[in-house]
């Protein structure tokens, strides 16, 4: 039997958003591993799974800081009682209300956010003092990825603007290399090593003036070997709990393995060539070219075309599928993916056992 078949596959819907716990498990351990069991240098983001049930498994692994990207996010964990939580989203307009709100209605978590500018600043400062708070916040960098952040070489004059402003304090620098993907571990390397310098610098200069050490976070999945190899950064992978084939392909020097699936069946064998399927645009991550899904099961098909309900793929022989047969598919970015389900069934020792909710998928929980 392949690890990825279910044995009580008749009574899962399709399609369906799977989650095999052992795997999981087993992710969050070499996580561990990575950083030689020093788990206050990890702080994962939860973008990627979005599940109470996860976020505590790695609780319980002794992982007790946090990464987020939305207030839902944000809250899914201070329910759970997660010590740290940072929201690595500038907070804008109604945002920031919300994430005052969270900090009032769950005091056992500390809350923290990232800025770029000195407007945002000054209205989180009137907001936070006006309740007479207080929010840590780190400096969110741009280094090189060119999506936000505020370049490190400006970087101190907004560190010294906000030490001015009451409400709140800064802890730290954030900064976010996404754009670092090469294949090759030592270009990866070089790379990061490159930009991490600027961070370097900038956080020696805060250290100067504020007489503190400064808390560096740093990289995603496919930086967080280089990053686990230091010993003054906090690293922040997400995709590693559940991996996908994107990264399991592109960056090979990773051992994490596919801990989440999507199900589907043939609906349609329309030719000796063609079958369709019931994974459409709402059911896997539609933002990259085909393929968008690959199938464990059947490699050899091929998606040529897709729309809200249905994928077609191409096949050398459809005679060898028959109406019903269950695909397994890794999608090539499981994130997004993982947004479209409202709950995750969970596999444990190849038996559906339960369902978990995809709780922090909605933009709004409680807040």
């Amino acid at each position: 039997m392949n690890w990825f078949t279910i044995k009580n596959i008749d009574t899962i819907d399709s399609p369906a958003l799977v989650v095999y716990k052992e795997r999981v498990h087993n992710n969050i351990q070499l996580l561990k591993e990575m950083v030689h069991g020093n788990v206050s240098r990890l702080r994962p983001h939860v973008k990627t799974n979005k599940i109470t049930e996860v976020c505590s498994m790695m609780m319980d692994a002794g992982i007790t800081k946090f990464k987020c990207a939305t207030i839902a996010e944000a809250e899914m964990l201070a329910m759970i009682e997660a010590p740290d939580v940072l929201l690595s989203y500038q907070p804008v307009g109604p945002k920031a209300i919300r994430l005052a709100a969270l900090v009032e209605k769950y005091p056992v978590t500390k809350f923290s956010a990232v800025v770029d500018n000195i407007q945002v600043a000054e209205m989180l400062s009137q907001l936070f003092a006006e309740k007479k708070s207080s929010l840590n916040v780190y400096i969110d960098l741009n280094t090189g990825m060119n999506r936000t952040g505020i370049s490190p070489e400006h970087a101190t004059q907004l560190f010294e603007a906000m030490q001015l402003l009451p409400g709140l304090k800064v802890v730290g620098l954030h900064g976010y290399d996404g754009q670092i993907r090469d294949t090759d571990v030592e270009l990866r390397k070089q790379h990061t090593e490159k930009g991490f310098s600027k961070v370097l610098i900038l956080a020696a200069a805060i250290e100067a003036v504020s007489k503190q050490p400064a808390t560096i976070i740093a990289g995603g999945s496919p930086t967080f070997p280089i990053y686990a190899d230091r010993n003054d950064v906090e690293c922040s992978p997400g995709t590693f709990v559940f991996w996908d084939w994107g990264y399991k392909h592109g960056m090979p020097d990773e051992p994490f393995d596919y801990a989440a699936l999507v199900i589907t069946r043939v609906i349609s064998v329309v030719d000796e060539h063609t079958i369709t399927t019931d994974l459409g645009h709402k059911s896997v991550a539609a933002e990259n070219p085909f393929p968008r899904v690959h199938f464990l099961n059947a490699p050899e098909a091929e998606p040529v075309s897709q729309s809200e309900e249905h994928l077609v793929a191409r096949v050398p022989d459809a005679s060898k599928y028959k109406i019903g047969d269950v695909l397994y598919g890794v999608p090539v970015h499981i994130c997004p993916t993982v947004a479209l389900y409202e709950r995750a069934v969970v596999i444990e020792n190849n038996i559906a056992v339960t369902e978990w909710k995809v709780i922090a998928r909605d933009r709004k929980i409680n807040i």
